[in-house]
């Protein structure tokens, strides 16, 4: 077998896994790898100017794709940067592998320069940090950390290697390799049929679809079953677009926060839950004895620990989500049967239908429903957004709709603010072999917009071209009304402005060579979308439009921090 530079091993493992383009930047405990990438060909880099940036560059092209995505860095704090990314890619369950360099080994006992034990900093936030001790190990540590990423409830992997293992040659042959297969998760035979025996005995049985659904592909499934059996489907933030809002089984989202009065209500009338990929987060169920109360509930996961975590179900199933419903619905099929619309279907449409939020107002300041008013109508089923943490992120949840799977990217547990532009460009580098005339959307708030802006450098100089919606209220409204309304009685530090209109979000785009406009007036939204698309596609670089919307909203459209925990139909939120 043929002796090759043990990172040109390496190289060929990532390119046979499918990975085609990494983000990261170099340094000197990495160059080794940095080599073989060049010397090998057939893997596109983009060179960040944050770690932390690459890290959601390899989350939003990994949430897109459903591979894993691959992010790089040096030694010492590059390694620390990617730490964020790293819990936010482990809190969505989103598969990626940040690859770090580091000191030699001999010299990391000896507090050398930029020599960090990243393997016990990053294992709280991983399935698996690990440093590779010996160079033959590497390309099956890479090979397992692939498998491992993939396995079972998805998520992130951390490969640490020495500078001196990287210099070294191994014996290895690409033609004879492959990667490790990944074991499906089946489910028990009984308990599908128990689960079938529970969903007909209901009166009123919700389906709730979680992240996991998006995760196993399960969306085509989902609809059959949910048609087959009439039983209508709720979705969770992170299973928002697994089941198109607009189809007649559709019946909202339940929440705190994130939710529409109408699901809010369908839940509480509800007798059944059938949770599929769903972690049963705190955001979702407020107050458990309100949520449990009334109902059964089936929870189907892939990951046994996440069973029981939050409650007891009346059952729990082990599987894939794919492999249940497949499952259950032939159970289904072959009991011969099947469902019609009938009293509970109908009353789940009339909530729909009348327990609605206005987004019709035509006022100045701007209100932000009207946003997504037309966010809604302007753009197609087929657009890819990004959205982050914040009151945007609830009011998306309560007002966008997401027709479609992987087109509505959330980080939805972690909330890292500065997510929303580094994940636009993973998104849309995803999507350059396959639909690179793909319009890239990032929904983002004045205060995230700072945090990873200087990543808009890398979308300017690879020319990568997609449009962020900010929807200003010029302070930190969320913290503020959790200030103000949360028994706190105070109003400290959260103002942002140093001078009248604080950072001029428009000459910092202009600034990176990318290209912005103001918006002050309802009827300016329209144009200003036209405007960014056209400007997007002349530029091929990302373009801004900044919508100024009102200060104070102290029930933010429906929501009241001051009541995390109420399920009743909140009142309409007044002009």
């Amino acid at each position: 077998m043929p002796k090759i530079p043990v990172m040109s091993a390496v190289v060929e493992v990532l390119k046979s896994e499918g990975v085609d383009i990494v983000y990261g930047c170099p340094g000197a405990a990495i160059l080794p790898l940095y080599k073989a990438m060049e010397q090998d060909g057939g893997i596109a880099h983009l060179i960040v100017r944050h770690e932390e940036g690459a890290t959601h560059m390899a989350d939003g092209w990994s949430r897109t794709t459903g591979n894993v995505g691959v992010a790089i860095g040096t030694s010492g704090p590059a390694g620390t940067n990617m730490i964020t990314g790293l819990y936010t890619a482990q809190a969505d369950s989103v598969p990626i592998i940040c690859v770090t360099g580091q000191a030699a080994t001999s010299k990391l006992h000896q507090e050398a320069f930029q020599a960090v034990d990243i393997v016990e900093i990053a294992r709280p936030v991983t399935k698996w940090a690990v440093q590779v001790k010996e160079a033959a190990q590497a390309p099956w540590i890479f090979r397992e950390a692939f498998r491992r990423a993939r396995s079972g409830r998805p998520g992130p992997v951390l490969i640490d290697l020495p500078i001196d293992v990287q210099k070294q040659l191994v014996e290895w042959d690409a033609e004879i390799d492959a990667p490790l297969p990944v074991t499906p998760v089946e489910p028990h035979a009984p308990r599908v049929e128990r689960a079938l025996d529970l969903l007909l005995e209901a009166e009123r049985p919700l389906i709730l679809a979680g992240g996991g659904v998006i995760l196993a592909d399960a969306h085509e499934e989902l609809r059959e079953l949910a048609e087959l059996l009439q039983v209508p489907v709720q979705a969770t933030l992170m299973g928002k677009g697994s089941f198109d809002e607009d189809h007649p089984l559709y019946a909202g989202m339940t929440g705190i926060q994130t939710s529409q009065r109408y699901g809010n209500a369908s839940f509480l009338e509800s007798d059944l839950v059938l949770a599929l990929g769903a972690r049963f987060g705190d955001r979702h169920t407020g107050e458990l004895d309100v949520y449990r109360e009334g109902r059964r509930f089936v929870h189907v996961d892939i990951d046994p620990t996440q069973i029981g975590k939050v409650f007891g179900p009346d059952l729990g199933v082990v599987s894939d989500t794919r492999l249940f419903l497949r499952a259950i619905t032939d159970l289904a099929r072959e009991r011969g049967v099947t469902g019609a619309p009938g009293a509970w279907t109908e009353r789940v449409r009339e909530l729909k239908a009348t327990l609605t939020r206005r987004e019709d107002f035509d006022d100045t300041p701007i209100k932000a429903p009207r946003i997504y008013k037309e966010i809604n109508e302007f753009y197609s089923s087929d657009t890819y957004f990004v959205t982050a943490i914040g009151l945007y992120q609830i009011w998306g949840g309560q007002h966008q709709k997401a027709p479609k799977p992987r087109h509505y990217q959330v980080c939805g547990q972690a909330g890292p603010l500065g997510w929303e532009i580094p994940a636009a460009i993973g998104v849309k580098t995803a999507l350059a072999r396959t639909e690179p005339d793909a319009e890239v959307v990032g929904i983002v708030g004045d205060y995230s917009f700072q945090f990873l802006v200087e990543e808009l450098a890398v979308a300017a100089q690879y020319r990568i071209p997609f449009v962020l919606i900010m929807i200003n209220n010029e302070y930190l409204g969320l913290i503020r009304m959790a200030e103000d309304h949360g028994g706190y009685a105070m109003e400290y530090e959260v103002d942002i402005h140093y001078d009248a209109t604080g950072s001029d979000n428009v000459k910092i785009m202009e600034a990176y060579g990318c290209s912005g406009r103001r918006v002050l007036e309802p009827g300016e939204i329209r144009p200003a979308l036209e405007w960014a698309r056209k400007e997007a596609e002349r530029t091929s670089r990302p373009v801004l439009v900044e919508i100024m919307i009102e200060r104070e909203s102290n029930t933010a459209n429906g929501v009241r921090i001051d009541a995390m925990n109420e399920y009743e139909p909140l009142p309409e939120p007044t002009a």
